[in-house]
């Protein structure tokens, strides 16, 4: 069967304690309550099935047990997406959708009518995908209308920033790409280091590409391209992820990084010597400086959105 994949978000939390095999048979039940919203069991099931099969992961118990508790958080987070967007009469239209599932068929190379096919083919229901889009989709329009405008950048903003390039010049800088994955309660710390580990180990024994684990599971703002981080030098990520750098060869993998957010987990694409000429101009400094915040911002006002919200998983077992 053909891998293929999808479009990946912004999660911020950690649900846990439940497994994959408890749900089956049990598809029209609630799985969770989210404010005035719920999760059913089926959309559960089939947001795991298209996960499975995008990410190329081994479908087996141990994996499913593993991912479930991210497919979850992944439902919560765009079910308060969607609310945040129904209470600011954001409206996602037909063509929004359909211009969102053009660009993933695009992403696999193909026309949308062949992507559907495939699609369907492969078992994942097309309104689980259309789904995910439209939250995608109510998401960045709300970050447009609410939190743009609130982004303000100063010209000694793109000073500080343009004095700190130009010191660079001479020094390593590093083409990276990420995966990220948060850890916001200390009680989810180990689930997440599981997951992380397991990850690596997947990717560098070669059973499933960079990419699609960065596109499915990764937090960051690049996962929707793989992870691309871009060109990349010392100080611009966390110590602990700089400090692993100077010891990465090209194309090598590290392992998971533990930093005060997360796990990281870093491929080293190439690696240069910073050049005069590869200092951007002050215009596109600023669009980076901003594009840096809002993505900062949007994480919180999701965070804040999330610590407000009334939430009840029924999937997770009393303890014994």
């Amino acid at each position: 069967m053909r891998k293929f994949f999808f479009f990946s978000f912004v999660c911020l939390a950690l649900v846990a304690g439940f497994s994959a095999p408890s749900l089956a048979g049990k598809s029209e039940k609630i799985a969770l309550v989210v404010n005035d919203g719920v999760i059913t069991r089926s959309d559960v099931e089939d947001r795991l099935r298209m996960i499975m099969i995008s990410s190329g992961l081994p479908n087996n118990a141990q994996t499913r047990n593993q991912i479930l508790p991210q497919i979850v958080r992944t439902l919560v987070d765009e079910e308060i997406r969607m609310q945040e967007a129904e209470k600011l009469g954001v409206k996602v239209s037909e063509q929004d959708i359909a211009n969102g599932f053009a660009t993933v068929a695009q992403q696999n190379n193909m026309k949308p009518e062949q992507f559907k096919q495939v699609v369907r083919k492969s078992g994942v229901n097309i309104s689980t995908l259309t789904e995910q889009i439209k939250a995608q989709v109510a998401w960045t329009k709300v970050v447009q209308a609410k939190l743009r405008p609130r982004i303000q950048i100063s010209d000694n903003d793109v000073d500080a920033r343009m004095e700190r390039l130009n010191a660079s010049i001479g020094k390593s800088e590093y083409l990276l790409s990420e995966i990220f994955l948060p850890v916001e309660d200390t009680k989810d710390h180990a689930k997440v280091r599981q997951l992380a580990r397991r990850l690596s180990n997947d990717i560098r024994a070669g059973k499933v590409p960079f990419f699609k684990v960065a596109q499915q599971f990764s937090k960051a703002a690049g996962a929707s391209t793989g992870g691309d981080l871009g060109w990349v030098q010392e100080g611009q990520l966390p110590d602990e992820v700089d400090e692993t750098l100077p010891s990465l060869r090209r194309g090598q993998l590290s392992d998971p990084i533990q930093t005060v957010s997360g796990y990281h987990i870093i491929l080293m694409r190439e690696i240069r010597q910073i050049q005069a000429e590869n200092i951007p101009d002050r215009e596109r400094v600023r669009q980076a400086i901003g594009m840096e915040r809002l993505e900062r911002m949007q994480r919180r006002h999701l965070m804040d959105l999330k610590s407000a919200a009334y939430i009840e998983n029924r999937l997770v077992q009393p303890s014994s």
